[in-house]
């Protein structure tokens, strides 16, 4: 297998992540965003929406972090990671949602403000972060994963922006849940770590 990646995308990360969690050997090829190598023709016939991460394997191309998740826990038929029955799906689909949802347009979101000027609202995109931010704390009171007892890739889905949320400006020392959940995601055999930048929050840590 062949991952497409950036290094700041943690659309990218969380792809490469589930990769490296599952023990699936593959190639990373590193995008050059800054200067528009996900606009070039050739990688337009990969994924027409010039994002990242999109994985070849073999004949396949797959485009988008949770289809490739998904693509591989099938593939691999790791039913721990992506469980087959029909509430256990449902349980781990909503987080999913979860983090194209609340997660992008919110902790996401504001990261992207300050490592990539996007132009959001930064009082806006840091209240959502906060929102969903306590939803999951609650979430995470009485238990170590967020469904089923035991990693998912929901909890990969969510890792990669949640980590890095100081780069937004968005302040994970409320959520006492959250960070040691971070750090049980951290410990997990074969993880590999979210590149992290001076902004935000980092500037001055």
């Amino acid at each position: 297998m062949k991952l497409h990646y950036f290094p700041l995308s943690g659309h990218a990360h969380r792809a490469h992540l589930f990769l490296s969690l599952l023990g699936v050997d593959h190639d990373v090829v590193t995008v050059d965003l800054p200067n528009g190598a996900h606009k070039s023709t050739e990688f337009l016939k990969l994924n027409p929406l010039g994002q990242v991460p999109v994985l070849e394997d073999g004949d396949v191309v797959i485009s988008d972090s949770i289809a490739i998740m998904t693509y591989v826990a099938k593939k691999q038929g790791a039913t721990d990671w992506l469980p087959e029955d029909a509430e256990s799906a449902a349980k781990v689909q909503k987080w999913l949602s979860i983090s194209a949802g609340q997660i992008a347009y919110g902790v996401c979101a504001a990261r992207l403000v300050t490592v990539f000027n996007a132009p959001f609202n930064a009082d806006e995109v840091i209240a959502r972060a906060h929102a969903i931010l306590a939803h999951i704390e609650s979430a995470l009171s009485k238990k170590d994963w967020l469904e089923l007892g035991r990693p998912t890739i929901a909890d990969v889905a969510l890792y990669s922006y949640i980590a890095n949320a100081p780069e937004g400006n968005v302040d994970l020392a409320p959520y006492g849940n959250v960070r040691a959940w971070l750090k049980r995601v951290e410990a997990l055999p074969g993880f590999v770590p979210f590149e992290q930048t001076a902004a935000g929050l980092r500037k001055s840590a």
